[in-house]
């Protein structure tokens, strides 16, 4: 095996029924309210798509760091629900500043879960179709890239040096490895696309091992990550879902014991949005400067589900 480098040494900075019906988040006024147990306030962060700005000021906007980008949030729980590659240049960036907010916060009796994407996954099995000249540049010299390696050789020599650190048993496929494809936190499952009755059939442990090994070039890729029924790439929920797709999310959330589902994935032009009665919150607000939307983010505060802009 090819020796492993540390990826951040480069310059980086540190839901026609009304249970059917969109409530977009104008004024951001739309809330649920509950009594419930979990940590007192969680904030939800969509897609940034390489962009560190916007990464930036959704962390500031959720109270989670300050103008040094530095920790404030005490106990707060940040989930950022995955899709922080492809479509910018920052992404490098955007990953090392999580991973130190993952120390900080954790200090300071907070969290901070960063998970899994569609393409996260993608850049592992070597689909880079999204990818920037800039993207491709940030990774030159990560890791070796052996001249021998077939797959390698297929691609142009600017892609080798990204499809080697993100390719499955690479420093940054290994990053990837410790991240997941989704996570309850009190009455709240958060994922990239969204959990089907079928993922939790598989049994989402199972499902969060197999991509673990597969990551660390450990096991096959799981057959179940392409594909429009997978939980990184579905849009059932968050695709203007019609009363048969809100039963789907139901008997998820009952099965689950929880009440509510946080997905990003799929653009939502006016902003945070709920579907099914406020049981799936869809959180994919085209941030990024790809697609230059507002910087929006959702807030869980004891119970109480509201977008802040």
């Amino acid at each position: 095996m090819l020796p492993i480098r540390n990826p951040f040494l480069s310059p980086l900075v540190g839901l026609v029924s009304i249970l059917s019906l969109g409530f977009a988040c104008t004024g951001c006024g739309d809330e649920v309210d509950e009594v419930e147990e979990g940590p007192a306030r969680i904030v939800a962060i969509g897609d940034l798509h390489g962009d560190l700005e916007a990464a930036r000021a959704a962390l500031r906007l959720g109270g989670a760091i300050d103008g040094e980008d530095r920790w404030i949030g005490g106990e707060l729980v940040v989930v950022q629900t995955g899709d922080i590659l492809d479509r910018g240049d920052d992404e490098r960036a955007i990953m090392a500043l999580f991973q130190r907010l993952k120390e900080e916060a954790e200090l300071a009796g907070g969290a901070v879960h960063v998970l899994n994407g569609n393409h996260e996954l993608m850049n592992s099995y070597v689909d880079l179709r999204y990818v920037t000249e800039g993207g491709y540049a940030d990774f030159e010299g990560v890791d070796e890239v052996d001249p021998v390696d077939s797959l390698l050789a297929s691609l142009e020599p600017a892609q080798r040096a990204r499809a080697a650190a993100f390719r499955p048993g690479g420093s940054f496929a290994r990053l990837l490895a410790d991240q997941t494809i989704q996570v309850v936190i009190g009455k709240t499952i958060f994922a990239h696309a969204g959990i089907l009755p079928e993922h939790l059939d598989l049994g989402l442990e199972r499902m969060e091992g197999d991509v673990r090994s597969w990551l660390l070039d450990e096991a096959p890729q799981p057959e179940w990550i392409r594909g429009d029924r997978s939980p990184v790439w579905n849009r059932l929920y968050s695709d203007q879902p019609d009363p048969a797709a809100c039963d789907t999310l139901a008997l998820v959330l009952d099965r689950l014991g929880v009440e509510r589902m946080v997905v990003g994935h799929t653009v939502q032009p006016t902003g945070i949005t709920s579907f099914c009665g406020g049981r799936v919150w869809c959180i994919d607000v085209g941030m990024a400067a790809h697609y230059g939307g507002r910087t929006e983010v959702l807030e869980i505060k004891r119970g109480k589900v509201r977008g802040l802009r």
